[in-house]
This record gives structure tokens, C-alpha cells and sequence, in this order.
């Protein structure tokens, strides 16, 4: 993966009378993983939706490959991957079969592909069940698996550990490592460090307003 680039140039957001983000400015390159901080209400979430384009500044720009997102947000998408608190899961759908049509409307996936990422995430004995029936930390694992699925240059994590026990932490950094040793991007707010060893960390700390 050549050229990668994301940026953020001066972002400012109004929720009404308060101003959640004052002027953020960051910048990553491919190969690198950047750790967004800061206390509850610091505005965290609101800047990943900001950088996937789903909320649009008041004043600033974020550049991918060093054009501004919104001339081309499908293009822009296409190379990105988002998982938010929620999993983007249908409770009445298997594990599979949410992978299947979650996916699947990004990419051709072959059955063989899925097992294998499901497989990947440890959900070998409980992936033909609904996913209604799941954990909250089951749930996640199924969505890392449909975020490596996905094959993304960028991948935008909200809270990528939340509801997993140790081995699911573990986990979620060897798949950082492997995602940016490829040459891939990684922004994820934590409230916890995050414990990649090999991969170059940044970190950005929000001020709550």
C-alpha cells in the first residue's frame, strides 16, 4: 500500500453552543497507527465519524491521498472500514450470514474466506448460532473478523477492545500489527493504551470542551 495519507487540517465542530472540536489537526501515514484519547465527551467519536465523512466540519478539511474526502466519497469509502461501539450485526442472522451480506456488498467473498476469518477470531463453536444469542464480546470478534475481510487500506475503531477478555485484547493488537506492517492505517480511540509493540504509535489527546 503506496501514497497513503490521512489528514486532518484544523477541524472545528458546534453542537449548538458547544464547540467539541477546536481546531484538530492530525496526520498519518501508511504503515502507522494513531491512538485518539481524551475523557468522555472530548469529542472522540465525532472525530472518526468525522474522518469516515459521515459529519462534516464547520471549518477545516481531512484529505485522503491528499484530496479533500468530499469530492469523492465513494471513492473515499471504498478504502476505508468502520466499526463503530455497535457492530453493524442483524441479531437474527448468524455470524456468517452477516459477514456474507455485511460484506459481501463491498466485495465477491467466498464461503471458504468467511470460515477462515471467523475461524481467525476464535468463533469456531458458536458461529452458526444468531447472533442474538451472542455476547457482547462474541459479537465483536465478529466484527473484527468482517473488518479483515473487508481489506481496507484505512481502518477508522472506535473502541476496538470494548467487551473483550484478554485473549479477545490480544487479539485486537496482532491484527493492528499485521494490518500495519502491511502498510495499512489505523485510527482508533481508546480509553486504555493500546498494546501493539512493533508498529510505530501516535497519539492524539482530546480536550474535553
Amino acid at each position: 500500500m503506496s501514497n497513503l495519507e490521512l489528514r486532518g487540517e484544523g477541524l472545528h465542530l458546534w453542537r449548538g453552543e458547544k464547540h467539541v472540536l477546536r481546531g484538530v489537526s492530525l496526520e498519518l501515514h501508511g504503515g502507522q497507527v494513531l491512538q485518539l484519547t481524551g475523557s468522555n465527551g472530548a469529542g472522540k467519536t465525532t472525530l472518526l465519524r468525522m474522518l469516515c465523512g459521515l459529519v462534516h466540519p464547520e471549518e477545516g478539511r481531512v484529505l485522503w491521498r491528499g484530496e479533500d474526502v468530499r469530492k469523492n466519497l465513494h471513492s473515499y469509502h471504498s478504502e476505508l472500514a468502520y466499526v463503530g461501539h455497535e457492530p453493524p450485526l442483524k441479531a437474527d442472522l448468524t455470524a456468517e450470514e452477516n459477514l456474507r451480506y455485511w460484506v459481501g456488498v463491498r466485495r465477491p467473498l467466498s464461503t471458504q474466506a468467511i470460515a477462515q476469518a471467523l475461524d481467525d477470531v476464535g468463533a469456531e463453536e458458536w458461529r452458526e448460532r444468531v447472533v442474538r444469542t451472542y455476547s457482547a464480546g462474541q459479537r465483536r470478534r465478529v466484527a473484527l473478523a468482517g473488518l479483515a475481510l473487508i481489506g481496507a487500506p484505512l481502518w477508522l475503531l472506535d473502541e476496538p477492545t470494548t467487551n473483550l477478555d484478554m485473549a479477545g485484547q490480544s487479539l485486537v493488537n496482532r491484527m493492528l500489527e499485521a494490518h500495519v506492517s502491511r502498510g495499512g492505517l489505523v485510527v482508533a480511540a481508546v480509553h486504555h493504551e493500546l498494546a501493539v509493540q512493533s508498529v510505530p504509535l501516535r497519539r492524539l489527546e482530546l480536550a474535553r470542551a
